[in-house]
């Protein structure tokens, strides 16, 4: 029978720092196994959002070549009709992609799977210092390669090919680490590294943010309740007090974060959400079946209704069994117990939640709301391998204090292998020509009406296009053999009645457009006549932000604002621009901040100077104790 630890045993922690540990650049260093299949060449367009990743960096790039660092519009989703698409998805996997394609020149498949690489290293070197500092470096090192080479995170890397997810991957076990230390051993360093860890969580993926958060509250709770010295106490006052450390982690993340996810709450009524959840998106077809979950095949494809999915999403035989060894091994720990419960229960519940028989809780209502925020039922997995993959590297945690082997023991090595050779079959790539062509603007014309993906609409569209008078130029050029160069103007020249309205794009952009108007036009050019009954139409949904002003001359300063409205013709929701009766002048529409955007710029920023001030406080501290 194995001794109970008593109340005042504490886990083994390293006192070697994180960056000179042997195990850390080991866990790196294994990792190569799964970063390997980003090497192969060519790129895999047949992973269900590869496609997407390589046009959202293409958009992305066509706005930082504009001088817009924070893009908020891709002009080109839809058919070139623009969807505000990164003001309401985490663009942060996507910035370190542009850094890589803006200053590195790699090419935008490049770019997409070396942040793939990286986030496979990454986040394993996040787990192994996590559970490092839970339970000790031997259990950090399985557990982060547990987590790298679990089924579920190689189906998210090589089959869905989802990018922000992935990167997902990296912050999740940051944020419980800060967390922690928090709570466990609050300082100004601990707050800093909750809010870049939750900051960056929310900047990736706000699919994955809204999942885990409850995890994380649940797992901050629990660690205030259990004390110390192993034993519940519900003292308020000290409850309140130890809670400020974590709060102000977390509510630090959420300023740092204000830039992204204020505007994204806050105007997400703007564009139309029913295309998220219905047809293929509709979660009720998407169900897991329990045998899925132990099921070994292995296939690329799309998730089918049904027993039949060819979409794998088994947990894994190796990280199920080492979960429920290391829980029971570590349970003698007694102040490990809340810690190894929370894991238990959140591993289980995400688990449970996707599966046919917990089907009906996502009708109910308001649990239902929470539930389909995952869009599909088997979303949630990430909670279960992140909650495993803690569990399982308890298995390792030492008996005793000290008693933490130094080096790689033949067990060790044993485990480690048995880790990635169960999942070695899985670490492949499927490498396909792109179906659209080379990337560029007449290959994403042809990607958004072959798949129907990029198309989202605005609010104010009644009926989502199927094609474009932009669309159709591209695809023109492009049969022609000629450069695919952008639409020169989003102006809708067949609205234009000339006989009393002349109109000319003179500056465009992918934010702007200035156009030269005269009104009954005569028969000699720079003769107009005031009249103000015309409008300009213009071929962008209608969003806020889009604004026009009156110009002083071409090029010149606003001198009037004008209103922007939706067209009420027709179904697509574009953009008009009354004419001023003025004669003739130059009208400017460009796409800016509203006042969502704008607090949360300015509260970024606060949060962003207080925490380095902090960091330089900290610094000197720091210094002062040392002399």
């Amino acid at each position: 029978m194995v001794n109970e630890a008593s109340p005042n045993t504490q886990y083994p922690i390293s006192n070697t720092p994180l960056l000179r540990d042997g195990f850390l650049w080991l866990t790196l260093a294994l990792t190569i196994f799964a970063v390997a299949p980003f090497a192969k060449p060519g790129y895999f367009w047949g992973a269900n959002d590869a496609r997407h990743h390589v046009y959202f960096l293409f958009e992305f790039d066509r706005l930082w070549q504009d001088g817009v660092w924070w893009p908020r519009w891709s002009p080109d989703f839809a058919f070139g009709y623009g969807y505000p698409f990164f003001n309401i998805y985490g663009p942060f996997s996507h910035f370190l992609a542009e850094i890589l394609h803006y200053f590195g020149k790699f090419d935008f498949t490049q770019s997409v799977e070396i942040v793939f690489g990286l986030s496979i290293v990454a986040s394993a070197g996040a787990m192994y210092g996590y559970v490092r500092s839970l339970a000790g470096r031997t259990a950090g090192l399985l557990a982060a390669l547990v987590y790298t080479y679990a089924p579920y995170h190689l189906l998210v890397l090589y089959v869905r090919g989802n990018l922000a997810e992935s990167m997902a991957f990296v912050w999740l076990p940051l944020c419980l680490w800060s967390l922690r230390a928090c709570v466990r051993r609050p300082s100004l360093w601990a707050v800093i590294g909750a809010a870049i860890a939750y900051a960056g969580l929310v900047l990736t993926s706000n699919l994955v943010w809204v999942l885990f958060t409850p995890v994380l509250m649940l797992y901050i709770l629990v660690l205030l309740l259990w004390q110390e010295i192993g034993d519940w106490r519900l003292e308020i006052g000290r409850l309140l007090w130890r809670a400020l450390t974590p709060l102000a982690g977390a509510g630090a993340g959420l300023g740092l974060s204000a830039i992204f996810w204020l505007p994204m709450l806050l105007e997400r009524g703007y564009v139309r959400v029913d295309q998220w959840f219905d047809g293929r998106y509709n979660f009720r077809d998407d169900f897991v079946y329990f045998f899925q979950f132990l099921s070994p095949r292995w296939d690329f494809g799309v998730s089918l209704p049904g027993p039949n999915d060819t979409l794998n999403f088994q947990i894994g035989p190796v990280l199920l069994l080492f979960a429920l060894l290391g829980g029971l091994a570590a349970w003698r720990q007694r102040n490990l117990r809340p810690e190894i419960a929370v894991f238990a229960v959140t591993g289980l519940g995400a688990a449970a939640l996707g599966l046919t028989f917990f089907a009906p809780l996502w009708d109910w209502p308001l649990v239902g709301a929470i539930l389909q925020s995952a869009q599909f039922p088997w979303r949630w997995l990430p909670i279960t391998v992140v909650a495993f993959s803690v569990l399982a590297g308890l298995l390792l945690l030492p008996e005793e204090m000290g008693e933490e082997s130094r080096g790689l023991s033949l067990p060790l090595f044993v485990v480690l292998a048995v880790v990635i050779l169960s999942s070695y079959p899985l670490l492949q790539v499927q490498t396909v020509p792109p179906a659209e062509g080379p990337v560029g603007l007449a290959a994403l014309m042809r990607f958004e009406r072959d798949a129907d993906e990029m198309t989202g609409s605005t609010a104010w569209v009644k009926k989502i296009p199927t094609w474009s008078p932009m669309a159709e130029y591209y695809i023109n050029l492009d049969k022609a053999g000629q450069p695919v160069t952008p639409v020169t103007s989003k102006v809708d020249y067949e609205a234009v009645d000339y006989s009393t309205l002349a109109v000319g794009s003179v500056a465009h952009s992918t934010v702007m457009e200035e156009v030269y108007f005269c009104t009954d036009p005569g028969d000699r050019p720079g003769v107009c006549g005031a009249r103000a009954d015309q409008r300009i139409v213009f071929n962008h949904f209608y969003y806020p932000g889009w604004r026009a002003w009156l110009l002083d001359g071409e090029h010149g300063q606003p001198q009037q604002e004008l209103p922007v409205i939706p067209e009420s013709e027709g179904t697509l929701g574009r953009m008009t621009v009354a004419v001023p009766a003025t004669g003739e002048g130059f009208i400017l529409l460009r796409y800016g901040d509203t006042l969502p955007r704008v607090i949360g710029q300015w509260v970024s920023l606060a949060t962003l100077l207080l925490l380095l001030v902090g960091i330089a406080f900290a610094i000197k501290r720091r210094k002062a104790d040392a002399d």
